[in-house]
């Protein structure tokens, strides 16, 4: 009897035993085959955040143009690990408000992938929370506010120095080198502006130095003359312009119809060959910082200079700054998902973001990795002014 009850209870246990792991297959292969947001065996879909209507829809319809002109190129070479990339743009207009409802649609319509490479300070701070609920990373933002990559999170990923360390690095070695004595600032009244100043003013104060005028502007302003005359009035010597292309030009604009003629220095976001296009005589000098270098048919760097005419091939129109930014992001996307190998998700996305090495391009970006606690992936900014009608790179 005892023989016969042993080969029951151990016949039972082996049943057990098996139908447990039945359930322990059948629901891994479940949790395998469960579906990734955006992704099918066909396609990556990813979602992008753009100024096409708005006052920076120049550089927001070229960061556009850079972006497909990568996607087109991995998509014609098969796509990655045999999934084609596909692009979804919205139109914010520059304004947070739309960001918020671009994001949205984005996220719950069109059920994309990641954020990649979203234009605008102020816009894609209005879109942080949205991503962070939906568990959606922000892949190479276009802003250079601090909040893409701090405080550290797996859902940030940014390639851009801070506005705030940009202006706070340069300033000193620009006051030194220029004399300058009477600092003002002339901003854009906004998340942009705000992280430009607050850059600049802990320059002056690391000097024991504070502003001798400081005047802001409501975004999308386009008369200044208020603000330079008060600057004029203050007799400042150098002015930090916290601006983007068009307000830029309409500021140093009014200033030489004042005879006005300060130091004029800005940030990444002042840097754009639109500026002295736009501008001619009135905007020759001024200094700015820059990552991205502005990529001109005629470069001296042999590698910018081809692509530069393929992209002037592809669009019929010159490239710049904006179109390397989005051709830049995008190469970098495709890095990351390249390395992420066929089971792509967030996480393996992620995983492979963080060992690996981007090495420095063609457009003079340096090489970049990322870790758990390094979210940006360049903290370097060079320094070029405007001389005889383009910017010229005063350090490398």
């Amino acid at each position: 009897m005892t023989s016969i009850r042993h080969f029951l209870h151990t016949a039972a246990r082996a049943l057990l035993s098996g139908l447990l792991g039945g359930l322990v297959l059948a629901a891994g292969h479940a949790h395998a085959q469960q579906p990734v947001r955006g992704i099918t065996k066909d396609e990556i879909l990813i979602g992008s955040l753009q100024d096409l209507s708005g006052p920076a829809a120049g550089p927001g319809k070229e960061i556009r143009n850079g972006m497909q002109m990568r996607l087109d190129e991995a998509n014609a070479q098969g796509g990655i690990h045999g999934r084609k990339l596909r692009l979804v743009i919205e139109d914010h207009g520059y304004d947070p408000k739309r960001a918020v409802l671009g994001a949205q649609k984005l996220i719950d319509r069109d059920q994309v992938f990641m954020m990649v490479g979203q234009f605008g300070s102020a816009t894609m701070l209005a879109t942080l929370p949205l991503l962070e609920r939906a568990g959606m990373v922000n892949f190479f933002p276009l802003s250079s506010a601090r909040q893409a990559f701090e405080p550290a999170s797996p859902l940030k990923y940014a390639f851009h120095p801070a506005d705030y360390d940009q202006i706070r690095h340069a300033l000193p070695g620009l006051m030194q080198a220029r004399g300058l004595k009477r600092i003002c600032a002339i901003y854009q009244d906004d998340e942009l502006g705000l992280e430009i100043t607050r850059g600049a003013e802990a320059a002056l104060q690391a000097q024991g130095l504070q502003w001798t005028e400081k005047m802001g502007f409501k975004r999308g302003s386009t008369d200044f003359s208020s603000q330079v005359a008060r600057a004029k009035a203050a007799d400042c010597d150098g002015v930090v312009l916290a601006t983007v292309v068009r307000e830029t030009v309409g500021v140093m604009t009014e200033a030489r119809k004042l005879g006005f003629k300060p130091v004029f220095v800005g940030t990444s976001s002042a840097y754009s060959s639109a500026i002295p296009r736009l501008g001619g005589e009135a905007v020759e000098g001024l200094y700015a910082t820059m990552l991205v270098e502005e990529p001109y048919l005629d470069s001296p760097n042999g590698p910018l200079r081809e692509w530069a005419a393929r992209y002037k091939a592809r669009f019929s129109d010159d490239p710049t700054v904006f179109s390397g930014y989005g051709y830049f992001i995008l190469d970098s996307f495709v890095r990351g998902v390249q390395a992420a190998g066929p089971a792509l998700t967030p996480a393996s996305f992620g995983q492979a973001m963080d060992g690996l090495r981007i090495p420095p391009s063609l457009f003079g970006t340096p090489e970049m990795r990322f870790g758990p606690q390094r979210r940006l992936g360049n903290d370097v900014a060079r320094i070029s002014q405007i001389q005889g009608g383009r910017w010229v790179l005063l350090n490398n």
